[in-house]
């Protein structure tokens, strides 16, 4: 069987990059699936492996000073979904912090900062759910943001953020009103200090997986946003810069699920394989599927910035296909072990949820095939 996390001769990685890839095996097939199902059964926060993923250098790959390689951070998402989906997820969380600091050219969010994000000695999330649904004309801005001496002061909640912590931090976007309250077509976005006393984290319901993502709400209450924590104002500019890079990374979530299992598949093939047989998707043709996918991804992972429309349409439909892709794996791993797949104990169990997750994680698969459709059509935004 093919092997779509091993890196092809067609996309050429340097040695650092080949080095990191195999550092971060090594996490995950170590102190990663020792504690894979306390992550997802009792929600433990994997701290200490997203800190040894950040000394492995898995958080730096698509930064300048790791040679802004996307595919290489792509990989290493993937080769920790393959294990963890909750994991694989909360690294994207943290790459695209780092992607929102080093952007956005203010100094106060580099340099040290920035150094310290990257190699994961500090650990950073992304509030953009809501904006990013906000933008498609799907729901409402939670937070908004009112002038004030120096900066803006921001209020509202926001109902979950992941890869939280009360030493953590996470990129948000509000909407500016003017002095009577009618709000105005601007919006900024800012980074918030889970620290500050102005920032409440709150108990999130239990969910049916990912429930180790370290999610929280978040009440914001006179928050005040100056030079020191703002990304951009405005920001529709930035988003419309940044909107590829932020989609294309969450590709790895679902290479990397989808191929855990298959693998899952290949496991009970000897056993299995005689009344395997008769049941659709087998595992050698999704993963001729998911090689593809991954061939593709590759190559829009060399442009991550281009804004270009028909770009952004197949980033965008690289997306969708990793979360249909990595949903009918885990549906085709289910049937293919049968009643130990059943089993809560199983990882395939696991990864049937995590699936569930990559297709409604914004942008959500119905979210995705709304945008296409908008550019396909050549309609102009609300």
């Amino acid at each position: 069987m093919s092997a779509v996390l091993e890196q092809s001769k067609s996309t050429a990685l340097s040695s650092g990059q080949e080095a990191m890839l195999a550092a971060v095996r090594q996490v995950a097939a170590g102190p990663l699936a020792a504690v894979v199902e306390d992550i997802d059964r009792i929600g433990t926060y994997p701290k200490s492996v997203l800190m040894q993923l950040g000394e492995a250098g898995a958080f730096r790959a698509h930064m300048a000073a790791g040679g802004t390689d996307y595919g290489a951070a792509i990989q290493a998402i993937a080769e920790v979904s393959r294990v963890c989906g909750a994991t694989g997820f909360m690294m994207w969380c943290h790459d695209v912090c780092g992607l929102y600091m080093e952007e956005s050219g203010n100094p106060s969010l580099q340099g040290a900062l920035l150094h310290a994000h990257v190699h994961g000695q500090t650990m950073g999330g992304t509030g953009l759910s809501n904006p990013m649904k906000n933008f498609a004309g799907i729901e409402p801005l939670l937070l908004r943001a009112r002038k004030t001496e120096g900066g803006y002061l921001v209020n509202g909640t926001l109902p979950w953020v992941s890869n939280l912590g009360k030493d953590h931090y996470f990129g948000a976007i509000a909407a500016v009103e003017e002095e009577g309250g009618d709000a105005i077509p601007h919006e900024l976005m800012f980074v918030v200090d889970c620290a500050a006393p102005n920032a409440e984290l709150r108990d999130c319901p239990s969910f049916a997986g990912m429930e180790g993502t370290g999610t929280w709400g978040v009440r914001l209450t006179d928050y005040f946003v100056g030079t020191h924590n703002m990304i951009a104002d405005p920001v529709r500019p930035f988003i419309a810069r940044i909107r590829a890079a932020f989609i294309i990374l969450q590709c790895g979530m679902g290479i990397g699920v989808a191929q855990g299992a298959i693998d899952s598949m290949w496991d009970v093939e000897q056993q299995l394989g005689h009344v395997n047989q008769f049941l659709e998707d087998r595992p050698d043709a999704l993963q001729a599927e998911l090689d593809a996918l991954n061939a593709r991804v590759m190559a829009l992972a060399r442009t991550p910035f281009d804004t270009d429309k028909q770009y952004l349409i197949d980033v965008l439909d690289v997306r969708a296909h990793a979360s249909e892709i990595a949903l009918r794996a885990a549906q085709s791993a289910l049937l293919h072990q049968g009643a130990r797949g059943y089993l809560m104990s199983s990882a395939v169990q696991r990864r049937v949820r995590e699936s569930h997750f990559v297709a409604i994680v914004t942008p959500a698969l119905k979210h995705l095939r709304k945008e296409m459709a908008r550019l396909s059509a050549q309609e102009l935004p609300a």
